[in-house]
């Protein structure tokens, strides 16, 4: 389109060509793949049609109020490129936004600020004991400016689809500006790891479950794969309570005043999750203690029972071991009840025997 530069693609409301007269913002066009959604916002509400990042951040800063909100997802390097010109993000979170292994944080520069969230989703399966996975993790970063919020997301689970419906019916929480946004999608991330956190905890109840319960047989392995799971839902969850409390007292306008208070709510939650997840980590070492103490125990029990049968056994091999040795001269060898009476010792000295094995419970 004339005068305006392109981004791998994108395409949206793009202004009034000049050369022709014809308002081009008219003539809705498909966006690009990864770039998800593009909205022009003001007073809390969202502006008609469809936009190109151009042609937003150009109508938001020709009105002097409002804010652009444009997610993408998985973009290269070369696709971003536009975008960052275009906003002028700082190269170094643009290496980051792609990279995506990344922990969460906040980064201050100079007139925006860089935030990453771990995004967490829970991975359905029968049974804790059979799954090979539970925690599945993306990333998402937000770049916020003064009239901009852009959002790159790693993986098809940050629910921002639904942030952002949710947000465009309560244009009073938008009227907040771009910081808003923000606390939005650090919200419904927050509530994801509780959800999760509450779906672990069914599992880790079902391992206990299984584990004392009677008769039953669990090995170490899926209590070696939930403590992984943990492990990696605890990555994704502690260390956003640094850039949380920050975004609680920073004092730079791009986060509202009002707004600041909320993210006191989200840091409330997170802290929910973080006990809660410190908690399946403690509980789960005592279950791999319990279930090593149970193998070991059951081990024991199999030795006893073999050293009971052993014994038993011992004692007909014994008696028929010595009249084997064909002795010329044997106890009774020729009385003919000698024979009958061998087999009844046998018979009485094993019952016996056994008797004594089953009462100590070694049978």
């Amino acid at each position: 389109m004339p005068g305006l530069p392109s981004l791998g693609g994108l395409h949206g409301w793009s202004g009034r060509n000049q050369a022709s007269g014809v308002d081009e913002r008219k003539v809705p066009v498909p966006l690009s793949a990864y770039v998800v959604n593009c909205g022009v916002y003001v007073d809390g509400r969202r502006l008609p049609g469809r936009w190109t990042h151009t042609a937003a951040i150009a109508e938001v800063r020709e009105r002097g109020e409002g804010f652009v909100w444009i997610g993408l997802h998985e973009p290269d390097d070369e696709q971003i490129q536009g975008i960052t010109r275009t906003f002028g993000l700082p190269e170094l979170a643009v290496e980051d936004a792609l990279e995506a292994h990344q922990r969460p944080k906040l980064e201050h520069y100079e007139d925006l600020l860089f935030m990453v969230l771990k995004t967490v989703r829970y991975v359905e399966h029968e049974s804790p004991t059979t799954a090979n996975e539970i925690v599945e993790t993306g990333e998402l970063m937000v770049f916020l400016g003064k009239d901009f919020v852009v959002t790159v997301r790693h993986g098809n689970h940050s629910g921002l689809a639904e942030v952002r419906a949710e947000m465009e019916a309560a244009p009073e929480r938008l009227a907040a500006g771009p910081s808003a946004v923000l606390h939005g999608i650090a919200d419904r991330v927050v509530d994801a790891y509780l959800e999760v956190a509450g779906l672990i905890e069914q599992d880790v109840d079902e391992l206990e479950t299984r584990i004392f319960g009677p008769r039953t047989v669990i090995g170490s392995e899926p209590i070696y794969l939930m403590k992984r799971e943990v492990l990696e839902l605890r990555r994704a969850v502690e260390p956003l309570a640094g850039p949380l409390r920050m975004l609680m007292t920073i004092e730079k306008p791009l986060v509202a005043k009002e707004v600041r208070s909320y993210f006191r709510d989200v840091e409330d939650h997170l802290t929910t999750v973080i006990e809660r997840v410190a908690g399946f980590d403690v509980l789960l070492t005592t279950l791999v203690d319990a279930t090593l103490a149970k193998i070991n125990l059951q081990q024991n029990t199999d030795m006893r029972k073999i050293t009971a049968w052993a014994a038993i056994l011992s004692i007909p091999t014994m008696i028929a071991g010595i009249y084997g040795m064909n002795f010329e001269y044997m106890p009774e060898l020729h009385w003919k009840f000698g024979y009958p009476l061998a087999l009844g010792l046998i018979l009485m000295i094993c019952v016996a025997l056994y008797w004594v094995f089953r009462r100590n419970k070694w049978l």
